[in-house]
């Protein structure tokens, strides 16, 4: 099939070949920022460095004035991600309850394993997302098709970015309200 053609600074141009090129362009460019975003890029620390080196007494020491400790918020915001990952890739994914199965049931974890594991749970499900995003074959734009038709993936990407960085916020209050923050 001959597209028409037109002419473009002394040049034949056929059409659509620009505007591919031009788009194409601009969805990588999203995807790289979104990508730079979900990792914690930006004016904020990163997401891992709120938690690992957390004295292990005290992940599950409430704060005066603070609604949750460490492990609440790892946790919760582990679950949440996970929630998030699996709406955008998974048609038969049943989310948790909300609220209650969004949050742990105790204050601390149970051992040093278990809060190992959430911190490697949540670093794994992080990896998942960008991959997800950085996939030229992920639509970004079109609704999801079992969702409820406004959801996409760019809004639950940009959605979990936003949410880790408000958990992130809470961590980093925390810690330094129970004198654990690095000095700076």
């Amino acid at each position: 099939m001959n597209r028409p053609q037109k002419k473009k600074a002394g040049k034949v141009v056929k059409r659509g070949t620009s505007r591919k090129k031009k788009n194409g362009k601009r969805d990588a460019a999203v995807r790289a920022e979104l990508v730079y975003l979900l990792k914690g890029g930006g004016a904020h620390v990163h997401f891992m460095d709120a938690v690992e080196g957390f004295p292990e007494g005290k992940r599950g020491t409430y704060a005066r004035g603070l609604p949750h400790t460490g492990w609440q918020l790892l946790q919760h915001a582990r679950i949440a991600q996970q929630d998030i990952l699996e709406y955008s890739r998974n048609p038969n994914h049943v989310s948790p309850e909300f609220p209650e199965g969004y949050w742990p049931k105790t204050p601390a974890p149970e051992t040093d394993e278990e809060w190992n594991d959430c911190m490697s749970a949540f670093r794994r499900d992080l990896r998942e997302m960008v991959r997800l995003v950085e996939n030229p074959k992920t639509d970004l734009y079109t609704p999801i098709a079992y969702g409820d038709g406004q959801k996409n993936i760019l809004r639950e990407a940009l959605v979990l970015a936003d949410h880790n960085a408000y958990h992130l916020g809470q961590l980093v209050n925390l810690r330094r309200a129970l004198g654990s923050w690095p000095a700076e």
